[in-house]
């Protein structure tokens, strides 16, 4: 990939949707990744000062700090969400008496958190007459890595056509522009919630997952090969609209 040439293609995409769709405005969830890093850069460059960055840990959040150092780097508008209120709230309503006692489950808890997270983006976004703006690769998109109507959701993204190694390529080149110290899109990409790497949680490695998505994967093992595909199969519902009675 020729880095320069895909960052000029994106802000020109950027500059399109925002003239035909007359976006004043723009809000993303900075998680303090390499995804949302790299959004994040290329907005600012797009949308200036109509561009807020929402940071939105749930309690305590070990890597705020960097979410923290990259808004004030880029010199990003930002404001801070804590949802944990709004998590324990809702979960506490659910599993009441009134609410059936259900006993939510250790994985839908996990869901829940970028659920309330794009919720909280849209009520701004919807407030500021701003869109929100999705932070999901090629990567995770292609083994539904992401929670329907929760991260999964946004107006637009222009980084979902990249994959995991394109994104960081793609970030390094942007932060080595902007000043930003190239850690923050090179660290191990994690979903925050469960506390350990996308790649423990897969159980093959990112390198082996962008190479079957670009049909360059003659190293992969047929074992991991086999569960890459049936991610992909399993998963696909997540891009698709609600299926309706046409």
């Amino acid at each position: 990939m020729n880095v320069k040439q895909e960052k000029e293609r994106i802000i020109a995409w950027l500059q399109a949707h925002k003239e035909q769709t007359n976006c004043k405005g723009v809000v993303l969830g900075l998680s303090g990744g390499k995804d949302s890093t790299t959004v994040a850069m290329l907005l600012k460059e797009v949308w200036g000062e109509n561009f807020l960055a929402v940071l939105m840990p749930n309690g305590k959040q070990k890597d705020i700090d960097d979410s923290f150092a990259i808004a004030q780097t880029l010199g990003l508008n930002y404001r801070v969400v804590n949802i944990a209120n709004a998590y324990e709230g809702l979960l506490s309503a659910i599993e009441s008496k009134d609410g059936g006692n259900i006993d939510i489950s250790d994985k839908s808890k996990t869901n829940v958190q970028p659920r309330l997270r794009m919720t909280t983006l849209y009520a701004i976004a919807q407030t500021l007459g701003y869109q929100v703006v999705g932070t999901g690769n090629a990567s995770e998109r292609f083994i539904g890595w992401f929670t329907k109507w929760g991260d999964g959701a946004c107006d637009f993204n222009p980084i979902a056509h990249l994959t995991c190694t394109e994104v960081v390529e793609l970030g390094s080149y942007l932060a080595r522009e902007a000043g930003l110290d190239e850690k923050f899109v090179v660290k191990a990409p994690s979903d925050g919630l469960t506390g350990k790497t996308d790649e423990d949680n897969f159980g093959f490695t990112y390198g082996e997952l962008d190479g079957y998505i670009r049909g360059n994967a003659k190293a992969l093992n047929g074992e991991n090969a086999e569960k890459i595909k049936k991610l992909h199969e399993w998963t696909r519902h997540k891009l698709q609209m609600p299926k309706v009675i046409e």
